[in-house]
C-alpha cells in the first residue's frame, strides 16, 4: 500500500514549497511539503468550510481536527489571537509545517500536536475539520466520538464531507450517535460537499439548531 497523509511518519522526501494562499482576508504565503493533504492549495473541502462558518469565538480552546499543513487553524487563530488553537493531527511533517506556518505569520496561540499532547481536561469552544474520510468508517467514528464529545456546552463543531463519500450517512450516524445534549444538522452545500454542525447543548440547554 502507497503512502498516505495520515501516515504518522511519511517517507516520501519532504520538498517544501511555498505557495500563496488568501487565509481570512489576507493574502499570505506558506509552506507545505510532500506527504501531507493537499500540499499545493487550500483543497476544495476546506474551501466550503472557511466559506461557511462564522468568526471562531473571541477566546477559549479551539480545535482543527486533522490538521494538515494548516489552513483551518491558522485561519482561527488570526480571527481570535487570544485563543488557544490545538492543531490535531497524527502526521509529523504536516505538524511541522503548522508550526513553521505559524511562526512565520506571527500567530504564537497555534500549538500543533498529537492527540496525546492535549490535556484531558480541555474542552473546546469550537471544533472546525475537514475529517480524514479515507482513513475508512471505523476510523472516522471512533476519532468523532473521541473529540466531539469534547465541545464545551453551548458549543458548535462543524465538519466538511465531500457528498459522495458519504456526508449524509455520516450525518445519520452523528444523530444516532451524539444524542445527550447534542444534536446535529446540515448547516451548508456548495460545490459537493456538506457543511455538518454539531452543538453541545449544555445545562440549561440552548435549544435545537435553527433550520434557516
Amino acid at each position: 500500500m502507497g503512502e498516505h497523509y495520515f501516515s504518522a511518519a511519511p517517507s516520501s522526501p519532504e520538498q517544501l514549497r511555498r505557495i500563496r494562499i488568501a487565509l481570512d482576508g489576507r493574502d499570505v504565503e506558506i509552506t507545505t511539503a510532500r506527504g501531507v493533504f493537499s500540499p499545493e492549495r487550500i483543497d476544495k473541502g476546506t474551501e466550503v468550510l472557511l466559506a461557511n462558518t462564522p468568526d471562531a469565538p473571541a477566546g477559549g480552546d479551539f480545535l482543527d481536527l486533522g490538521c494538515g499543513w494548516g489552513s483551518i487553524a491558522l485561519t482561527m487563530a488570526m480571527q481570535a489571537p487570544h485563543a488557544r488553537v490545538w492543531a490535531l493531527d497524527v502526521n509529523e511533517r504536516a505538524l511541522d509545517l503548522v508550526r513553521r506556518n505559524a511562526a512565520d505569520l506571527g500567530l504564537d496561540n497555534v500549538h500543533a500536536v498529537t492527540a496525546d499532547e492535549i490535556p484531558d481536561d480541555v474542552v473546546f469552544r469550537t471544533i472546525r475539520s475537514n475529517p480524514p474520510i479515507r482513513i475508512g468508517k471505523p476510523a472516522l467514528h471512533e476519532l468523532l466520538e473521541t473529540w466531539i464529545p469534547r465541545l464545551d456546552r453551548h458549543s458548535d463543531g462543524y465538519f466538511v464531507v465531500q457528498r459522495n463519500l458519504g456526508s449524509d450517512s455520516l450525518h445519520r450516524w452523528m444523530d444516532q450517535t451524539f444524542i445527550d445534549g447534542f444534536s446535529s444538522r446540515r448547516h451548508a452545500t456548495a460545490k459537493g460537499f456538506r457543511v455538518l454542525k454539531v452543538r453541545h447543548h449544555g445545562d440549561p440547554p440552548t435549544g435545537p439548531i435553527p433550520t434557516s
